[in-house]
């Protein structure tokens, strides 16, 4: 039988991943390290960002950047900024869908064929790319990187009890329901593995999320 040894690489990992700062219900990354890491990202992605808009703008009428009032840590709420995937509601395929049934069950409604989605909408909602505006919005301090999605003020006036617990910590642009499927998840789910991340928060966790996201994000998984 062999006689496994650990590398001392193995050891070094093992021993840095049981620090205090790993353990859960530690801050997690530091907000100063996350508004720098999201400043710089917005410095780099700054290309691709202006050729985004250029095509929103050119596919039809509108900004294109779409501003929505979203609920954060504690309540307090904040406008968050993604580029627009939508017609205009002066365009011919722009319809309300307030009635219309949700593909979702829960509070958050969502539907997968939405004719309201422009085909580039259709493009950067895939690859989460109408989301990246929110890097502005980890450099204001409004999100952090790793957290649970920020709720529409509508949904949050209706959460019970339970779901009012995700507002314990700031909201992210990734987290533990982007990296397990989206909208492919029940509310219910989604909702569980939120409060998961806010009693396991940890600078551990916080890095295996945002590992997991690229991998997520290039899969399209649970992206409408």
């Amino acid at each position: 039988m062999l006689n496994y040894q650990p590398s001392a690489f193995s050891k070094f990992i093992s021993s840095f991943s049981q620090h205090p700062w790993f353990a859960p219900g530690q801050p997690g990354l530091s907000p100063s390290i996350q508004r720098t890491a999201a400043a710089a990202g917005l410095v780099v992605l700054s290309p691709i960002l202006l050729l985004v808009c250029l095509a929103i703008r050119l596919e039809s009428k509108g900004s294109a950047i779409f501003c929505q009032q979203r609920v954060g840590k504690n309540g307090e709420e904040f406008k968050l900024y993604k580029f627009r995937s939508m017609y205009g509601a002066d365009h011919p395929s722009h319809i309300e869908v307030q009635n219309k049934q949700s593909d979702r069950e829960g509070v958050c409604k969502k539907h997968f064929s939405d004719p309201r989605v422009t085909p580039i909408g259709q493009i950067i909602r895939k690859l989460s790319i109408d989301e990246l505006p929110q890097l502005l919005n980890v450099v204001k301090g409004e999100m952090a990187l790793v957290g649970p999605r920020p709720a529409l003020p509508q949904e949050v006036a209706v959460y019970d009890y339970k779901a009012r617990r995700r507002l314990q910590v700031t909201p992210g642009l990734t987290g533990l329901w982007q990296v397990s499927g989206r909208a492919d998840t029940t509310f219910e789910q989604q909702i569980d593995l939120d409060l998961r991340y806010v009693t396991s928060k940890s600078l551990l966790l916080d890095i295996n999320i945002l590992l997991k996201t690229l991998p997520a994000v290039i899969s399209g998984r649970g992206a409408y």
